[in-house]
């Protein structure tokens, strides 16, 4: 397949995503049994950079991390960085319970891809601008992404292929810039 770089995550769907882009340049993620450790933090970068360097003291070996936002404009960027605790707690029905019947239902999401390996920490940031369905749609990926249409497109990333949601969301666009980013350097 090519190289291999340690993702620090339990979470499929993104390992999944992320392998689907980093395919393109010779690149496969492999998940690890280290612990992201988050820090509570309202940047997702702060979260990313400390979880990154984090796994590489304990892996000794390139690793990546990615934290991901869903931040709706009417609700002042909630749930952004709490997201997933968000998702645990309130789930979708709570989160389209708190838009209500709101016209302005604009929403993006964020990804940012954190690296770390021997020079140091990169990291790639992408959004996905769109706006949050009046209802859950769709069977595929997870989270969120059963209300989330984004720009362009009539559908939810639910209702998408892998290859559908990566032409679109934040995460195959941070993964994008990653897989650039590698073919330029050497991170053995």
């Amino acid at each position: 397949m090519g190289a291999t770089i340690a993702i620090a995550t339990g979470n499929r769907h993104k390992v999944e995503e992320i392998n689907n882009v980093l395919r393109g340049c010779g690149y496969q993620v492999e998940p690890v049994d280290a612990p992201k450790i988050e820090i509570q933090s309202d940047s997702l970068v702060e979260i990313a950079l400390f979880a990154a360097s984090t796994a590489y003291s304990l892996l000794h070996r390139p690793v990546i991390v990615e934290d991901s936002g869903l931040f709706i404009e009417s609700l002042n960027g909630f749930p952004g960085p709490y997201s997933a605790y968000v998702y645990k707690t309130i789930g979708i029905n709570g989160v389209l319970r708190l838009l209500g019947s709101r016209s302005d239902r604009k929403a993006y999401f964020k990804s940012v891809i954190a690296l770390a390996y021997r020079d140091g920490i990169v990291v790639f940031e992408a959004e996905a601008p769109g706006e949050i369905a009046r209802e859950p749609r769709g069977t595929q990926g997870f989270g969120f992404d059963p209300i989330f249409v984004p720009e362009g497109s009539e559908k939810t990333f639910a209702e998408m292929s892998l290859e559908e949601k990566n032409t679109f969301s934040h995460r195959g666009k941070a993964a994008k810039k990653l897989c650039t980013w590698l073919k330029e350097h050497d991170i053995k």
